[in-house]
């Protein structure tokens, strides 16, 4: 995987800059600066013109650094490409995010979504929206949750470290790697009420490699279109892997939806889903939109709550004074864990949120139209259909809401009745608006009894002596990811 991103991120730079040397020699650059709707917003020069150096931003994986220093040379508006915009003024992002605005998610999410099975992420349509999200809203929230999959949470993730131990207790366990594994087993198992195994594997199936392809391969084809129409002349074996995912996932897809029929509706989500839409004439969802959510709901909480785990514990292990402290919460809590006595820690969930403050997955741009007739953010008019985008990244590293903000500091959390409003409005972990992530309650189930359970059977775990700051740097395509691409632990 990573060595088709490093293909992919090649031919691509590769792209970009012939398309930029290319665009500098011809007039449309010109007319396209001199017509700039936003040219009265301040941003670079440059980003009147083009918004290739937005691209190389995102294709190198620094998008979220390289609008954050813009934000802070040029203020809380700025210009980053010719018809774009980010935000971080406080009063802005509410004016964005408020439900009935009328800001709609942005031209992206159209050009990742599948025109015959748009999905409820990528959904752009409210109305749409609202419908898919109902159906979804039930199964979702924490006494459903807890009902019917605390036990199922629970034991992945005991399974998960008994892993890591034996790896720590024998060198090194890294947790990138376990983490993933068992969130993925995780969310698998609720969608299709069958575990993928991968925790007893100790490695990814070929449906989750391919959904990972499809995940490069739809961002090459909205960040470099051209690329990817290259790229079925090329003749590298993990280009043409990509270009078959789909046939992949179509395949594995048919055969979950037989288990989750033979399953009957009580053991998965989709099952539940299922069988409210057979009984209401005037749903419109069919195994083919179940398939396409399944799989997306899968990417959507796998590698999102792994990661934040990750960081949770590589961030709690810089701090041994913190270590010892919610190690010793957890020692009090009986044998019998369960989610909602988890809940109840205050050490445990203020560790949790300020991860999710610094480290949450997904810190990146949310993209939104600006509604007809146009809006004025941070004291600029902005015309109508100009993209306008926030990010937490920005949002939470913000002195005048979060003083000393760059400090991992849990105490913020501590006794939630403190907290300002503006630092509740500006916490946005899961976006923001009617587009809060519908996981949000299984990812916080997943971060309490994956922790617990981590500090209580790993007493006087410690970062491996190969693990440095930099191999723990953000990377950030749209979802955040270690630069290392591990995270190693032990116990010797």
């Amino acid at each position: 995987m990573i060595a088709l991103n490093f293909l992919a991120l090649a031919y691509g730079l590769l792209a970009l800059v012939a398309i930029f040397v290319a665009r500098l020699t011809t007039p449309k650059i010109i007319v396209t600066g001199v017509t700039c709707r936003v040219r009265h917003v301040p941003g670079p020069w440059y980003t009147r013109f083009s918004h290739y150096v937005l691209k190389l931003s995102s294709l190198t994986g620094r998008r979220m650094y390289y609008v954050h220093s813009l934000h802070q040379r040029y203020g809380p508006v700025v210009r980053i490409s010719p018809t774009e915009v980010a935000v971080a003024d406080p009063e802005g992002f509410v004016a964005i995010h408020k439900i009935g605005a009328g800001f709609l998610k942005g031209p992206w999410y159209e050009s990742i979504n599948s025109p015959a099975e748009p999905g409820i992420f990528a959904m752009v349509n409210p109305k749409q929206h609202a419908k898919r999200r109902r159906l979804f809203a039930r199964a979702f929230t924490s006494a459903s949750l807890r009902r019917n999959w605390d036990l199922v949470v629970r034991t992945k993730a005991e399974r998960a470290v008994e892993r890591i131990k034996a790896d720590a207790l024998n060198g090194t366990a890294d947790l990138v790697k376990w983490w993933t594994l068992m969130t993925t087993d995780v969310i698998a198992h609720l969608s299709f009420g069958e575990s993928f195994d991968m925790l007893e594997l100790g490695q990814k199936n070929e449906y989750i490699e391919a959904l990972e392809s499809l995940f490069v391969m739809t961002a090459i084809r909205h960040e470099l279109p051209i690329l990817f129409r290259m790229a079925r002349l090329l003749p590298f074996k993990s280009i043409r892997k990509v270009l078959t995912a789909q046939d992949t996932v179509d395949r594995h897809a048919a055969k979950a939806m037989i288990n989750l029929r033979r399953n009957g509706h009580s053991a998965n989500l989709f099952g539940n889903m299922l069988a409210e839409s057979e009984v209401d004439e005037k749903s419109d969802l069919t195994e083919d939109h179940i398939k396409s959510e399944a799989g997306n709901l899968i990417v959507a909480g796998s590698d999102t709550t792994s990661v934040t785990l990750t960081y949770l514990i590589w961030a709690v292990l810089k701090r041994p004074d913190l270590q010892a402290r919610l190690e010793e919460e957890l020692a009090g809590v009986g044998d019998e864990l369960n989610d909602a006595t988890l809940e109840r820690l205050p050490l445990l969930n203020a560790v949790i949120d300020e991860t999710l403050r610094l480290y949450g997955a997904a810190p990146g741009n949310l993209p939104r139209s600006v509604p007809p007739g146009g809006a004025t953010l941070g004291g600029y008019f902005i015309p109508e259909g100009t993209v306008v985008e926030t990010q937490a990244y920005t949002l939470h590293r913000n002195p005048d809401v979060y003083p000393d903000p760059l400090r991992f500091d849990e105490t913020r959390f501590l006794t939630p009745e403190s907290l300002t409003v503006q630092q509740k409005q500006l916490y946005t972990p899961w976006g923001a608006g009617t587009r809060t992530c519908l996981g949000m309650h299984l990812a916080r189930m997943e971060l309490r009894l994956a922790t617990a359970i981590f500090f209580r059977n790993c007493r006087g775990v410690r970062l491996a002596d190969n693990m440095t700051d930099a191999m723990m740097e953000m990377e950030n395509f749209f979802l955040i990811s270690p630069a290392g691409h591990r995270c190693d632990v032990t116990l010797r």
